[in-house]
C-alpha cells in the first residue's frame, strides 16, 4: 500500500499553523518550530502520539471519522478544511484512484442562462479552475479568456501570471489569488490522479515563487460568496459581491456572477461598461459559443 503523502503534508501544515498560545499553552523557551507539537495535537485529538505520527508520515492506514473529527477540531479547521482532510484520508486502499479523461462540456441551457444574464458578469469555473465558458460581460470585466488558448483559459494560471489580472485585482490580488489556489487544491484532493493537474501545479511552482509557498501552506478553498475590489481599465474602481453557484448533479461546475450594490457608484460603472462591451461586440461582429474542447 502506498503512503498516504497528501494527508500526511496536510497534517504539518495545519499543525504548525496553530498559535499555542491560543489554546493556552505558555513555553518557558520559545519553541524551535512554529505551531503545536506533535503530542500536543495527539492529545488534544484524544489519540495516541504514536497513532497521530503515523499518519502525519503517511503511512497506509484509514483512521475513522470520529477521529478525523476530532482532529479537526484540534486544528481548528474550518468546513472547507475539514471537508479536505476527509476527502485525502479517505483515498482507496493500494493507492490513488483513476480520474476519468473525458472532456467537460457546458450544456446549451447554461451557454444560454450566461447569455439571459446580460449585464451581470458571469463565468463557469470546471476541473482545476478551468473556466469553461463566460458571457459578454465577464470577458469586459475580466479577461477576453475566448481569445486566449484553451490550456491558458485557467483562473489560477491567470490571476498568478498575467500582470493585467493583478493590476485589475490591485487591492484585492493575494485574497483572490489564494482563493483560487485553495480552490485547486480541493479539486486536486478530489480528483488526484488528474495529469493536467499536476503539470498546472508544476508549471506556476516554478514561475511563480508566491504560488510554490501558498501550494505548500496546504489553504483549501471551496468558493461561496465575496466582496471584491477591482480596479478596471475603462471604468475604474468597482466593488463588486460574488457568488459561487455549483450546478446540482455536476459538482466539477460552478457558476460565478459579479453584483454591484443597485444604485451605487459601482452599479453605474458597470453600466457604462456594459455599453462599452456592446460597442465592442458590434465593431468585433458577434461572438460564437467555443466549440474547442477542454480536457
Amino acid at each position: 500500500m502506498e503512503r498516504n503523502e497528501d494527508l500526511g503534508d496536510f497534517l504539518r501544515a495545519r499543525r504548525a499553523a496553530i498559535d499555542p498560545q491560543r489554546l493556552g499553552i505558555h513555553d518557558a523557551t520559545p519553541r524551535r518550530v512554529p505551531g503545536l507539537r506533535r503530542e500536543e495535537l495527539a492529545a488534544l485529538a484524544g489519540v495516541s502520539v504514536d497513532y497521530y505520527t503515523r499518519l502525519e508520515q503517511g503511512r497506509p492506514i484509514t483512521p475513522s471519522d470520529s477521529v478525523l473529527d476530532a482532529l479537526a477540531n484540534a486544528l481548528q479547521l474550518d468546513p472547507a478544511e475539514r471537508s479536505y482532510l476527509h476527502t485525502v484520508a479517505r483515498r482507496p486502499a493500494g493507492g490513488r484512484r483513476r480520474t476519468s479523461r473525458s472532456v467537460q462540456k457546458v450544456r446549451p441551457g447554461v451557454h444560454a442562462l450566461l447569455a439571459r444574464l446580460g449585464d451581470t458578469p458571469a463565468f463557469v469555473l470546471g476541473r482545476r479552475t478551468d473556466i469553461l465558458a463566460s458571457n459578454r460581460m465577464a470577458r469586459a470585466l475580466l479577461a477576453d479568456f475566448d481569445a486566449m488558448p484553451v490550456r491558458e483559459r485557467n483562473a489560477v494560471r491567470w490571476v498568478m501570471l498575467d500582470e493585467a489580472a493583478r493590476s485589475l485585482f490591485a487591492d484585492d490580488w493575494e485574497k483572490v489569488a489564494t482563493i483560487f489556489v485553495g480552490t485547486l487544491r480541493m479539486d486536486a484532493a478530489r480528483h488526484p490522479d488528474d495529469t493536467r493537474t499536476a503539470e498546472l501545479v508544476g508549471e506556476l511552482s516554478i514561475k511563480s515563487d508566491r504560488f510554490l509557498r501558498w501550494w505548500a501552506g496546504q489553504k483549501v478553498v471551496e468558493p461561496s460568496h465575496d466582496t471584491k475590489v477591482l480596479r478596471h481599465p475603462i471604468v475604474g474602481r468597482l466593488t463588486l459581491h460574488t457568488e459561487a453557484l455549483t450546478f446540482p448533479g455536476d459538482p466539477d461546475q460552478t457558476l460565478f456572477t459579479f453584483l454591484a450594490d443597485p444604485g451605487s457608484p459601482s452599479d453605474e460603472a458597470m453600466t457604462v461598461l456594459s455599453a462599452w462591451a456592446a460597442d465592442q461586440g458590434r465593431s468585433d461582429g458577434s461572438r460564437t459559443v467555443p466549440t474547442t474542447p477542454y480536457r
